[in-house]
């Protein structure tokens, strides 16, 4: 089989073969200085040696002059477009190559690291975070923090402000003080986009689901927070509560706000249960709930509530009930609220040295927030009343942990790895439908919503518009051979007629739910682009017949009640965010009665 070939933006590694070449290059050029010198005997050989000499110096000036950062960032902005390892391991070699030229980074490891040795070896640890050298893993929390710092930087605007909160951010500009107010502004906009976009799922799913494998550190198959990748719950746009929460903080991170999982502790055991995001803005940590999707509501249901009112008001928290529903009373008390922990949303990569190093070199448009001082964020939030002990969040290894597991298990079980793959094949499969769709969620994220011609750039919009086959050429899809070709679909030699048709049929199937998922992200994006009415149309008209009927339902109804509530139809809003049985009915309620509250 012939290896694969590069994209035409990637570059040759030192791979062994290159090593071996420039081995006996050295040593060829080794022998023939020594016959030149053996040659002439006493002859004067300064001229030939300052040549040789002249000539390394001006290879090693080259290499230094190469734009391996410049190099490194071409390939990330690409990152979905070519072959995982082969992309890892050329962005590794070009930071590593720029890394050659800059002096060491003094950091050292962070104290809290500490807090992570009961999911981590000690020495697998100090590899990831006292390692000087980028490896190809790093290079996942670098296509995160690209992917992260796009989506904040164009999130971070205006049209995406949160109303129920303007007239109380006003108020307190004169008490907090603009950078603060500015602070939270931004954290209300990230965290509502998160909740538009993130499609609530519940901790314990209750779909069909064959028998999992058995797990190590008091995980369980499908347990909530760890079973994706904040990666995967922002490119799939569909998570529990605890995953929001990593998006969010993620988000927060690359806006340089401090934030953190708060957790409270049980008497009895000393698990950690998280409740909410905590946002610090001045001295205070502002309170956000990722599972209902609202932030926490102050005194009197105005702005946003502080840890210090949920630990001195014992209404704070009970407001986030219903009252009349026991279903919906809230778990979470004053008394709960005394003590609470702070976990910080970090991969090892994230506190290394190496990060910090490669966090000096990232300007103007390569800007994004690759490392996080720990211990001075910690030190931040601990001096907050009510903030017990600060640690780094298990949640991000145990996904690690998660995944590796399922992916051993599925060589093994074929059943379950049909039903591992099967929900996102339409986007991790290797068909060109499946491709562009995840092409198109990625310009979405990065806020390429448009064309570029010029560049020959295609954005979300179209690439989601080209997911949207009629159905006659999804249904011709198993007789019409050029359009097999067309999707990237060939018969392998030796598979039979019947089996092959089942493969179609089930790529049909795929198509039908990647033409829903488009079609309800495009959605979006025309919300995201400030079209509201037309954002409006497509999901009345596109994606809520029944017809069309998918999983997006629900979270297609909640984003129609926004818009409904963003065009001032509040009757309307407030009525479908008080619809009986929606995975989000709990939050739903509590904004209804914001947004009455607000009308009045």
């Amino acid at each position: 089989m012939a290896p694969p070939k590069l994209p035409r933006f990637c570059f040759p590694l030192f791979g062994p073969d290159r090593q071996t070449a420039e081995i006996r290059r050295r040593g060829s050029l080794l022998i023939t200085l020594m016959v030149l010198i053996t040659g002439v005997g006493c002859q004067d050989d300064t001229a030939l040696v300052r040549k040789i000499q002249s000539q390394r110096q001006a290879q090693q000036e080259t290499q230094a002059r190469r734009d391996h950062l410049g190099e490194a960032f071409v390939l990330l902005r690409k990152y979905v477009e070519l072959a995982p390892e082969m992309a890892q391991e050329q962005i590794a070699f070009h930071l590593n190559g720029w890394s050659a030229t800059r002096p060491p980074s003094e950091a050292t490891e962070p104290e809290l690291a500490d807090t992570l040795r009961d999911v981590i070896s000690a020495d697998a640890l100090t590899e990831r975070v006292a390692g000087r050298t980028f490896l190809p893993g790093d290079v996942l929390h670098l296509r995160d923090s690209y992917l992260f710092h796009s989506l904040y930087t164009w999130v971070d605007t205006p049209r995406l402000d949160e109303k129920l909160l303007t007239d109380w951010f006003t108020e307190q500009r004169q008490s907090l003080g603009a950078e603060s107010v500015d602070r939270l502004v931004t954290a209300t906009r990230l965290f509502d986009w998160t909740v538009r976009n993130i499609a609530l799922e519940p901790d314990d799913p209750s779909a069909p689901a064959p028998q999992g494998p058995e797990f190590p550190l008091g995980m369980k198959f499908q347990g909530a927070g760890y079973r994706q990748s904040d990666y995967q719950t922002v490119m799939r746009g569909t998570g529990d509560g605890l995953q929001r929460a990593g998006v969010f903080t993620q988000l927060c991170r690359q806006a340089g706000i401090p934030a953190a999982v708060l957790g409270t502790i049980d008497g009895t055991s000393g698990e950690v249960k998280p409740f909410c995001v905590g946002v610090l803005a001045g001295d205070e940590i502002y309170l956000f709930e990722p599972t209902l999707g609202v932030h926490v509501p102050g005194p009197n249901q105005v702005g946003i509530a502080t840890l210090a009112e949920a630990r001195r008001d014992a209404v704070v928290l009970r407001r986030l009930g219903i009252a009349g529903l026991d279903q919906f009373t809230y778990p979470v008390t004053k008394e709960d609220a005394q003590q609470c922990v702070a976990l910080l949303n970090l991969s090892p990569e994230t506190i290394s040295p190496r990060m910090k190093k490669l966090q000096s070199g990232l300007t103007g448009d390569r800007r994004m927030n690759v490392y996080v001082d720990a211990d001075k964020i910690a030190q931040q939030l601990d001096a907050v009343t009510g903030i017990s002990s600060v640690r780094i969040w298990d949640v991000p290894l145990k996904t690690e942990v998660y995944r590796q597991v399922c992916e051993q298990y599925a060589q093994r079980d074929p059943v379950f790895a049909f039903w591992y793959m099967a929900r996102w094949a339409m986007m991790d499969a290797g068909f060109e439908s499946a491709r562009q769709l995840t092409l198109g969620r990625w310009q979405h994220l990065t806020g390429q919503f448009g064309d570029i011609e010029e560049e020959s750039i295609t954005g979300a919009r179209t690439l989601y518009m080209n997911q949207r086959a009629p159905e006659f050429e999804i249904e011709d899809l198993r007789i019409d051979v050029d359009l097999q070709k067309q999707y990237g679909i060939r018969r392998e030699l030796g598979v039979d007629s019947a089996t092959y048709d089942q493969q179609v049929a089930q790529i049909q199937g795929l198509m039908r739910m990647g033409k829903r998922t488009a079609t309800y992200w495009l959605s979006l994006l025309q919300a995201d682009d400030g079209r509201l009415e037309t954002a409006e149309g497509w999901l009345e008209k596109r994606v809520l017949p029944e017809e069309q009927q998918s999983f997006w339902t629900p979270a297609a109804r909640y984003n129609l009640a926004r818009l409904a509530e963003a065009l001032g139809k509040t009757d309307k809003a407030v009525e479908m965010y008080k619809r009986v049985g929606e995975p989000q009915e709990h939050g739903n309620r509590i904004r209804a009665r914001l947004v009455a509250k607000q009308d009045d």
